[in-house]
Formats: structure tokens, sequence, C-alpha cells
């Protein structure tokens, strides 16, 4: 039997989906959810990893089991009947289909054979989303919720004050050998996010903090970030390195004051802002989109189609800029090895040196700026 989307807003939302084996997650256990700090599940330095870099991040519930809803609403929570334990297919209510698109494959997990997939897709900094996301979990549970988060990126998880890093901070994590390109577009997102009320990812935190409260399994299913700012780097000409690195560090430095970027946000409240970015930087810089969007659409959907394979319901939460290629390679042959391919090719030492101090000084100069300009308002 095929499998076939099954668009619940095909006016608004051209979108996704896609999956990866269980058996090769990388698991974190409770060890302990009296005392952890972390939502009920043991910290990062106390958990047990295995596994690859490259692989998915199961986070288990608090009571340690490995999610799925099996009890229904353990809590009495919300619009659910059962949860994702249930074989029973939930429908969404309209008002809560605005920003969804429900996807279906076949499962060995589910009496019928089909399992739902609904793809949330969100705008990263938007209290909307945060909403949204927070209703259709509540309404379906979910066996599994499926993060666009990698296991560097689980720290999005946690409450945090977003910290701008300082020159001498970004000096020292070029001498541990982190990517040039990584550290300043880090840079330029801490920048940005520390003049917004919502923290990009917040969405995610919440999508969290939701599936643990029924005891849903958690998966962080989105490439590493690090192959992907590696690929990035790799694929751009020396020229389109150099001029990148001076447009971020411009961006960054003229943002719009606080309360006029809070309304531009508000007035593009139904829009993924940083697929939006990529997609306009991609004018200058082609392989931008590739790298950032199109490879990730395609390791997601190949991940979260296997996932979905093999459990009887998931939600995905998503940047909206996803959610077409997702959809385009939902069901797809894809060569997940290329795209977890490392690049092998090393620019000579001297160019790399002379970008680096460039971009770092540039950077000085650009932080400088900043906390010039914002005293003196």
């Amino acid at each position: 039997m095929d499998s076939e989307s099954e668009p619940l807003r095909s006016d608004s939302v051209a979108a996704a989906g896609a999956g990866d084996g269980s058996e090769d997650y990388v698991h974190v256990d409770d060890a302990g959810a009296a005392d952890s700090g972390f939502f009920g599940v043991a910290s990062m330095t106390d958990s047990e990893w295995r596994g690859e870099e490259n692989d998915e991040v199961v986070l288990r519930s608090a009571d340690g089991g490995s999610g799925g809803g099996g009890e229904g609403e353990r809590e009495g929570e919300g619009g659910g009947d059962g949860g994702g334990g249930g074989d029973e297919r939930k429908e969404l209510p309209e008002e809560l289909s605005r920003s969804v698109l429900k996807l279906t494959c076949e499962s060995t997990a589910v009496e019928g054979g089909i399992c739902d997939v609904y793809l949330v897709g969100t705008a990263h900094v938007s209290t909307e989303s945060c909403k949204e996301v927070q209703a259709v979990i509540n309404f379906l549970k979910p066996e599994v919720v499926f993060l666009e988060l990698c296991s560097s990126r689980i720290t999005v998880l946690q409450p945090q004050n977003l910290k701008v890093p300082t020159l001498a901070e970004m000096v020292e994590m070029w001498k541990k050998n982190h990517n040039l390109f990584g550290i300043l577009y880090g840079w330029f997102l801490a920048k940005v996010a520390s003049q917004l009320a919502v923290l990009p990812g917040a969405e995610f935190r919440v999508a969290y903090e939701e599936a643990m409260k029924y005891g849903a399994k958690v998966i962080l299913g989105d490439r590493p970030v690090q192959i992907t700012l590696r690929r990035t780097w790799a694929k751009m000409p020396l020229w389109h390195k150099t001029k990148l690195l001076s447009s971020l560090l411009f961006q960054a430095v003229s943002l719009p004051s606080p309360e006029d970027l809070s309304r531009m946000l508000k007035e593009m409240d139904d829009v993924d802002m940083l697929t939006l970015v990529i997609q306009e930087m991609s004018k200058q810089f082609p392989t931008l989109m590739e790298t950032l969007v199109h490879e990730r659409d395609k390791y997601m959907s190949s991940s979260l189609l296997k996932l979905a394979s093999e459990h009887n319901s998931v939600v995905a939460v998503v940047g909206k800029g996803h959610l077409p290629g997702i959809k385009k390679h939902w069901r797809q042959p894809i060569e997940v090895a290329e795209l977890l391919a490392m690049p092998t090719h090393k620019p000579a030492v001297s160019v790399g040196k002379i970008l680096t101090t460039i971009g770092v000084a540039v950077a000085g100069v650009a932080i400088a700026s900043g906390i010039y300009l914002s005293v003196k308002k």
C-alpha cells in the first residue's frame, strides 16, 4: 500500500517528511529524574552516550520509559483520548491545522500499517509558533516528537539567556579548530537573538516540555551542525567566503532597534525567518541554500520516514522553510551517506590564516561598534 501526503492546509503550506532507524540513535537515558536539572532528563554530563556523531538523539522521558504515550493522558490534559499509544488515528481540528502538513507512510508498528506524520512548520522566533506547537502535541499526544535539532544543539532545550560571544571567546574557539564561518554565523545569530523577546528555537523547548508531560520519545533528528557548516564552508569559493563574512558582520552591526525588530517580526509572524534570511543571502552566495536548507531537507526527510515506519504516530517540529523540501523528498531514494560526507580538501594554510585574521579582526571592530552604538543610544 502506497503512502501519500495529506495537506491540512494546501493553500499556505508546501511541506514535508522522512525517517531514520531507532537502532542508530544516540540514547540519553534518565539517570535520576528527581535530581535532574534538565526537565526530568539527566544532564549531558551525567548521561550515557552511545552511537556516532551523525546519529539522531533519543531523549527518554522522566519516568524512564521509551515514550509513546502508552498510558494515554497520564495527566488528564488536553484533547487527547488515548494519545499516541493506541492504534486509533486522530485528526487535527481546523483551528490547529493552520501551519501543519500531514504525511502518511506504511508502519510495522500500527495495526492497519499506516503511521500519520504531522509536520508543524514554525517561524523560529515566534510566540505564536510556540503556542501552535504546544497545542498540536497536547491534542495528538504522539508516540514520537521529532525536532529540527542535533546533539550539538541540545542546549536549546534548556532555559537560557543567550550570550553574544566576545572577541576573546571567538579567538579561543578558533584556537580549538572551530570553523570560522560557524563562529561568526553563531555570533550573528546571538546578536539578533539578544534583541528578541523570544529566543530562536523556543518552539523546540516547548515541544520537548509538552512531550515529557505524558512520556513521549523525543528525537533530535537534524544533520549534525558541524557537518552542515563544514560542507557549507568547503563549497564556497574564496571570494564568496570573504564577502559572506563581511556581510554577516555588517548585518549584525546594523541591526534595527529591539522595538523595530520586534515589530518587523510580528508583521512576518507566519514566515520562517532563518530560512528567509538564507534565501536572501543565497542570491549572492548560491551554495548556501544547497547546504543549509536543501541537504538538510533530504536528511530530515529520510530520517523522519524511517522513524515513522517503526512507530504509530509522529509530530515533527521544523521551520516552515523546510516543509516544501521534506515533502518533495518524502519516500524518495536518498543517499544519506553522501549528505554526511565531510570535505577532504583543505585550502592552503596561508589562506586560512589570512581569512581568520581578517574575520576575527573585523568581528572585533563590529563588536566594539555595536557596544559603542548601544551606549550612545
